[in-house]
């Protein structure tokens, strides 16, 4: 984080003052295994489409405190390299790939910008509850397809959109009982399809002019509920030195006008220096993999691959309730399936409230 999405290439932590002399109860490598078996082994979906960073180091785990938190998080996630295969690629040349057959759609760029209210609650060291509701304002515009990379092409589908509207809130509960430091758990939880799944855009056809629908995969909602499960686990290395360890799955329990996005996952390693009480310097390396959009609605050539982010960022405490953090998210592995947007990097900005 968290979070949700765009279409094609579909965002830290946790904060516990863990004891210095911790003992690791589960080993690193039975850790490893129940993360890698969480992650299906096919080729990815919507891959750019959000941000994979983990921004809930400061809610996991936290064995010696219950009550609530808010958080209030800002992602900038600018689309605006084509893509295919792991490599950059012209809006010339992408106009020149075939879409299982058809002419390949050309799009020009994503601007996406979300705005994450979080609450987290903890009901004892063992129980906790996460409810995540995003505001996603976007913008978007494509040349369509049978286009030389410059001007509309005459395959149609060339349309300009901005939205701004609630995208699909999802509540995790978590389990992290499992050890007496409280710092192994498991995460259980919906994606609920309250974000709009009909917006339209305005058609850049002059022959066919008037609102157009948005592609199901830049919709502020899937229209689908979907599941969620995960791992996390954190420890100390010494006194100065944190790291955690989460794995995320995500599946659609249900398709909504013949459109399903394809399942995802996330894979996300962090260390922080905890040896500075005026910031706290981490860094994550972020992994995600998606599966093809699936269903007649649903672009099911140039959806999914694999996104690797190395992340760094600090947080701030301003006082004993209030803290603030940044992130900054850079690329260093991009496999997308077809033609697709990504981002060069993403940004993050945050504000943590405990009452």
């Amino acid at each position: 984080m968290a979070t949700p999405s765009p279409r094609r290439i579909r965002p830290a932590g946790l904060s516990a003052n863990l004891s210095a002399n911790l003992s690791a109860t589960v080993p690193l490598a039975a850790l490893s295994a129940v993360l890698l078996a969480l992650f299906p082994h096919a080729a990815l979906a919507c891959a750019s489409c959000g941000c994979s960073l983990s921004s809930d180091w400061d809610n996991l785990g936290i064995g010696s405190s219950s009550g609530l938190r808010m958080d209030i998080r800002y992602d900038y996630l600018n689309q605006n390299q084509l893509r295919s295969g792991r490599s950059a690629i012209s809006p010339a040349a992408a106009s020149q790939i075939s879409n299982n057959g058809n002419p390949q759609e050309v799009e020009k760029f994503t601007r996406n910008n979300y705005l994450t209210l979080g609450l987290d609650y903890s009901f004892n060291p063992d129980w906790g509850v996460n409810l995540q509701l995003p505001y996603i304002m976007r913008s978007h515009s494509t040349l369509g397809t049978a286009s030389d990379g410059v001007t509309p092409g005459d395959g149609g589908g060339q349309y300009d959109s901005r939205t701004s509207n609630i995208g699909d809130v999802k509540v995790i509960g978590r389990y992290q009982g499992f050890t007496p430091e409280h710092n192994l758990g498991i995460q259980f939880g919906l994606k609920l399809p309250t974000g709009s799944h009909t917006e339209t855009g305005t058609s850049a056809d002059p022959t066919a002019p008037g609102p157009v629908p948005i592609d199901r995969g830049l919709q502020p909602g899937t229209g689908t509920t979907d599941a969620i499960l995960g791992v996390y686990y954190m420890d100390t290395l010494n006194k100065d030195w944190d790291y955690f360890a989460q794995g995320q799955v995500q599946k659609a329990l249900n398709s909504s006008d013949h459109y399903r996005p394809g399942d995802g996952a996330n894979l996300n390693l962090g260390l922080r220096y905890m040896g500075n009480a005026s910031f706290t310097p981490q860094i994550q390396l972020n992994l995600r993999r998606v599966l093809h959009d699936v269903g007649a609605n649903a672009d099911t050539v140039s959806t999914g691959g694999t996104l690797v982010y190395l992340s760094p960022g600090v947080t701030v405490p301003i006082n004993e309730q209030v803290s603030l953090y940044g992130f900054v998210q850079l690329p260093v592995y991009q496999k997308v399936n077809g033609v697709q947007l990504a981002p060069r990097y993403t940004a993050t900005l945050g504000a943590r409230y405990s009452f």
